[in-house]
C-alpha cells in the first residue's frame, strides 16, 4: 500500500475509534472528539483539515482567510444571519458566503458527507469561541 493510503487508513481507523466514544457534554464536546480537535485535524476524508488552509493568526493568509477573532466577526458578515448559522453554513456550502479577496471553490464542499452533524456542530461552537 502507498503511503499516502496508509495515512488515510490511519485517519480513518482513528477517527472511528474517536466516533465510538462518548462524551456528555455541550456541543463542542458531543462527539467524541472536540470542535478544536477536528480544526486541528490535518487531513479530514479526503480533504485537508481546517488547519491546514486557516490560520489562527490574524497576520497570516494560508490558502482561505484567517479564522482568527471568526467568532466575533461572524455574526455581521451576512445581514439576518446569527454567527452561528453563518459558520454553518460556511462549512457546508462555503460557495454561499465569499470573502472578499478569496477564489470560490477553494474549500472541500463535501464536509457535509465527512463529518457527522455533531462534528460540525462542534466546530461551528469551536470556532464561536474565537473572539
Amino acid at each position: 500500500m502507498r503511503p499516502a493510503g496508509l495515512l488515510l487508513l490511519l485517519v480513518a481507523l482513528v477517527a472511528g475509534a474517536c466516533a465510538g466514544s462518548s462524551n456528555s457534554g455541550d456541543a463542542s464536546t458531543i462527539s467524541g472528539r472536540s470542535g478544536e480537535e477536528i480544526f486541528a485535524t490535518r487531513i479530514l476524508g479526503p480533504n485537508p483539515g481546517c488547519i491546514t488552509c486557516h490560520s489562527m493568526d490574524p497576520d497570516t493568509t494560508l490558502v482561505g482567510p484567517s479564522i482568527a477573532g471568526i467568532g466575533a466577526r461572524a455574526g455581521s458578515r451576512v445581514s439576518g444571519l446569527s454567527a452561528e448559522d453563518y459558520l454553518r453554513q460556511s462549512i457546508i456550502n462555503p460557495s454561499a458566503f465569499i470573502v472578499d479577496g478569496f477564489d470560490d471553490g477553494k474549500m472541500p464542499s463535501d464536509l457535509s458527507e465527512v463529518l457527522t452533524g455533531p462534528e460540525i456542530d462542534a466546530v461551528v461552537a469551536y470556532l464561536l469561541t474565537l473572539g
